[in-house]
């Protein structure tokens, strides 16, 4: 019984992932695409959709959690709510990971999707950011680049009397009011505009992203994911990440590159490997059904040294932040976590400030 919950678990996720995939290739929902689009033409159609998204995810998860039938509280995967707010490394990482998924020319999730479309430089980008994500994860590198770093600048909450980083929490009003407030500000935003309201394309975009987000705290957060724990511990699989969580696509890089390298090992495919592989399908299918499919490769040197560069950034970046501009600016804005606000703001930051040199250098050449 436990067994097929587990599997249960993983095949809505990979359904959902292709849900996902599908949907972001037909209304090109991108993240970077979505800041390059605000800052070089004043287009604000796709950030909109990108924070209708957000909206969706924040409403679904205060809806759930005041039913009861979600609870995510501190113990997810990542650890959004923890007490212990390590402002430098969201600030850092998300500046990385901006900086990165500029030059990579998208974030983790468009990657995926151009993967499905025929890109074989997004494919490149993967095998680099899964490789720099595996070092974060799963060697000592973290620890000996990042780790005094970010525990002399971690700020304890608990010690202010505070159990989370949830803005709810800390801003006294409750995460209920709080999410409710942030979810109407949000969509208030996205359909003030005429021509967004008109776009079918961005408003299906952010829909979908975000109750595809909704779909991966329900399933993980309530009675099946009880359930899947008792599997896991049942199991004594200890590489199967059970906690609650959602969409997120840097980490999961790096767990599939761990399974790449021990294929015979199927206890390590977990939700998150079953996501990436949901959305490159996905897209995938849709490029075919639509004719869309295209090979694409490196014009030049250059072009492959901006996406490798732009890869490594996005894999140790995307670790260092704990997600990238789904897994903390989506799924985490969907927990109120001030760490996932604080990264969202940096990755935009680094994207734009990316973006304005790559437009100076071009015009003094």
């Amino acid at each position: 019984m436990e067994f097929t919950i587990h599997l249960q678990i993983l095949s809505i996720v990979l359904v959902t992932g292709m849900i996902m995939g599908a949907v972001a290739n037909k209304t090109n929902f991108c993240t970077m695409g979505a800041v390059s689009d605000w800052v070089n033409m004043g287009d604000t159609g796709r950030l909109r959709a990108w924070m209708l998204a957000i909206a969706v995810a924040v409403l679904g998860v205060v809806v759930l959690e005041a039913s009861g039938k979600v609870s995510i509280g501190n113990g997810t995967f990542p650890p959004y709510r923890t007490p212990n707010l390590g402002w430098l490394r969201y600030v850092l990482g998300g500046l990385m990971f901006g900086v990165g998924m500029t030059l990579a020319s998208g974030c983790g999730n468009k990657t995926l999707v151009r993967i499905g479309g025929g890109n074989l430089k997004s494919l490149v980008v993967l095998a680099i950011a899964s490789a720099c994500a595996y070092a974060m994860l799963w060697t000592n590198f973290y620890d000996s680049v990042f780790g005094s770093m970010v525990s002399s600048t971690t700020v304890n909450l608990a010690a202010a009397g505070k159990t989370s980083q949830a803005m709810g929490e800390l801003t006294g009003i409750g995460n209920t009011a709080f999410g409710g407030v942030l979810a109407v500000a949000l969509l208030g935003f996205a359909f003030s505009s005429r021509e967004f309201r008109g776009s079918f394309d961005h408003i299906l975009g952010g829909v979908v992203v975000g109750l595809a987000v909704i779909v991966g705290w329900y399933i993980t957060g309530g009675e099946m994911g009880a359930a899947w724990k008792e599997f896991a511990d049942f199991a004594d699989t200890k590489p199967l990440r059970v906690e609650a969580q959602s969409f997120t696509f840097i980490s999961p890089m790096g767990d599939l590159a761990r399974y790449v390298m021990n294929p015979a090992d199927t206890s390590l495919i977990n939700f998150g490997i079953m996501a990436l592989v949901g959305v490159i399908l996905g897209s995938l299918l849709y490029s075919l059904v639509s004719r869309s499919f295209r090979v694409e490769w490196f014009v030049n040197g250059g072009d492959f040294a901006n996406h490798a560069i732009g890869a490594v950034l996005m894999g140790v970046g995307g670790v260092l932040s704990m997600g990238c501009t789904v897994g903390q600016a989506i799924t985490g804005m969907s927990t109120l976590a001030l760490g996932s606000l604080l990264t969202l703001v940096a990755i935009v930051a680094g994207a734009a400030a990316t973006m304005k040199y790559q437009y100076w250098r071009m015009m003094q050449e």
